[in-house]
């Protein structure tokens, strides 16, 4: 394969095993004789992570090394990566090898064969009990109310072609949904089955706070029943408000309200809402 790879590697807290990951690229790279970059996107990590990177840097020469200013989160940094790779192919893989680079062959093996995309379907993920369920769940949720059919138990690991990465890029979303693009911008895509790796070190950067946003960018931008279930409980609300305002006029012209100015504001109060 004559191809030029980008391997985009978001990272955060990870000082302490990322050579363990960057050696097992390296690896990987000679086995399969790759013309690589690999670039690596410091996440506003709290400890010496992008340290580390610049040092790994001397010492391979295909790294580049990218700081953010603070932390913005996987998807961002990962896109900040996307948009530095001027490889032919991409690949996607997170900090602590649990996406292997031992795999990227077989995934590059189907750009080869022709399609543009290649994602991995988590078969099995050595993770506690909870955390599966939830994003069994949650995969399974927005596979249901998404209208852009997003392929189960899917991750960022994947590869793709230039073309891909360019088309993903044109969508400037704050709070980007990457599988989620991935799958919306189309292409030929083929998922392949793999069992996820423990982490190699340490815990997961993913607190139940960031699980649950990207669980919510994910829902927000790739479904529209959230903005039709707003929609109408607005509409109930109106109904309900005008209604109670033609039953308070009816009472006050019975002479059912002492209350002078009662009828005149809550009146008012419901024609605002209409005009709003």
């Amino acid at each position: 394969m004559n191809k030029k790879i980008s391997i985009v590697i978001p990272v955060y807290n990870s000082s302490k095993f990322l050579h363990k990951t960057v050696q097992a690229v390296d690896e990987q790279m000679k086995k399969s004789n790759w013309n690589l970059e690999l670039i690596l996107v410091e996440d506003g990590s709290p400890d010496n992570s992008f340290e580390v990177i610049e040092e790994l840097a001397k010492e391979f020469d295909y790294i580049k090394g990218i700081k953010l200013s603070r932390n913005f989160g996987h998807q961002i940094a990962v896109r900040t990566g996307l948009s530095y790779a001027a490889g032919d192919y991409i690949a996607i893989i997170d900090d602590d090898l649990q996406d292997p680079p031992s795999l990227l062959p077989r995934f590059f093996e189907q750009l080869e064969n022709g399609y543009e995309v290649a994602y991995g379907i988590r078969k099995k993920r050595k993770e506690d009990k909870l955390k599966k369920m939830a994003y069994l769940g949650f995969y399974r949720l927005l596979s249901i109310i998404s209208d852009t059919k997003i392929p189960l138990d899917s991750g960022d690991f994947c590869v793709m072609t230039k073309n891909v990465k360019d088309k993903m890029l044109t969508l400037k979303e704050q709070n980007p949904y990457l599988r989620g693009i991935r799958a919306w911008v189309g292409f030929k895509q083929i998922g392949l089955e793999y069992e996820r790796s423990g982490r190699i070190e340490g815990e997961s950067g993913y607190s139940l706070k960031k699980l649950i946003k990207i669980a919510k960018d994910g829902i927000f931008s790739f479904s529209s029943i959230p903005l039709q279930v707003i929609s109408l409980l607005g509409n109930i609300g109106l109904i309900i408000s005008i209604l109670f305002t033609l039953f308070t006029i009816f009472r006050y012209f019975n002479n059912e309200i002492e209350v002078a100015g009662y009828t005149t504001s809550l009146s008012c109060s419901c024609f605002s809402a209409l005009s709003f």
